[in-house]
């Protein structure tokens, strides 16, 4: 199978990040996985920990073996949302080995101290790890990969937003809302695609601001639990599948480029065009 381009995924160890890298592969991509955790040997200090007080499951090689036994070429690249050098070399070796990068989907995010933590009570320097990370850092990334695109005269940036950073807490912070930083952070990140498509549209980009919803990841079942308090309000979660479907059917239809610099939700646009055979059940 021919492949339709090279798409670079952050976050792609696990949950909508993994999701995401198979869902493209799926539709003929080759993959650069991007993530702190490689392997189970050469894992990143974890800042989430499962209800046993383990590390998370899941690292890029994982991934790599379930995309090439799709028949996909993929890499696996370390990849430091507070580390530019980290995040330099991973451009570096993509476009070395692919030559370019044909789609970015910004799925990762700062997971440490200071992203879900009271707007006192946080250390200041937490605080300014979580805006370096889930803001400068992206567009450090976008930065980085955007003029290659210009050159080419294609190129499509999914950002992953939330609906965090659009409204208030239905809760405080103790009862399962979230917190400033987290809020702020994907309201700066949020502005981003509309300004990719007012300013690079014609010339060939393609921007989307992505909110899945309340999704049932490994991170969000360990911080929030198994039965979230917003699922206790009869916020359902989505499974992971669901706004990775929504990504793969913006990068493969013609008649995305039309939404381009808008947010999308994903989890009643995935309903509306039934993206998904056994979802919602």
């Amino acid at each position: 199978m021919a492949t339709k381009g090279i798409a670079m995924v952050t976050g792609a160890s696990r949950g909508i990040g993994k999701a995401t890298a198979i869902a493209l592969a799926h539709a003929g991509y080759d993959l650069v996985l991007a993530a702190r955790t490689l392997s189970a040997d050469n894992r990143a200090v974890e800042n989430v920990l499962d209800q046993q007080g383990q590390p998370l499951a899941g690292n890029l090689e994982q991934t790599k073996a379930e995309i090439t036994a799709l028949g996909n070429k993929a890499i696996a690249v370390p990849l430091d949302l507070l580390d530019k050098a980290s995040i330099d070399k991973a451009i570096q070796t993509a476009i070395h080995v692919f030559g370019k990068i044909d789609v970015l989907v910004n799925n990762a995010i700062y997971q440490g101290p200071g992203l879900m933590s009271d707007l006192l009570k946080s250390d200041f320097a937490d605080i300014e790890k979580t805006f370096n990370a889930n803001v400068l850092a992206q567009l450090y990334l976008v930065r980085g990969l955007l003029p290659e695109m210009l050159s080419r005269g294609s190129g499509i940036i999914i950002n992953l937003t939330s609906e965090a950073g659009m409204i208030d807490p239905p809760l405080k912070l103790a009862e399962g809302g979230w917190s400033f930083a987290h809020g702020a952070t994907k309201a700066a990140l949020h502005r981003m695609a509309g300004i990719l498509h007012l300013e690079y549209h014609e010339q060939g980009i393609r921007a989307y601001n992505l909110e899945p919803g309340l999704v049932a990841s490994e991170s969000m079942v360990a911080v929030m639990g198994e039965t979230s308090a917003l699922e206790q309000m009869g916020i359902r979660p989505a499974p992971v599948t669901v706004p990775a479907a929504v990504i793969r059917w913006l990068c493969e239809q013609d008649t995305a480029g039309a939404m381009s610099g808008q947010n999308i939700h994903a989890q009643p646009f995935c309903k509306q065009r039934e993206l998904l055979a056994d979802w919602p059940k």
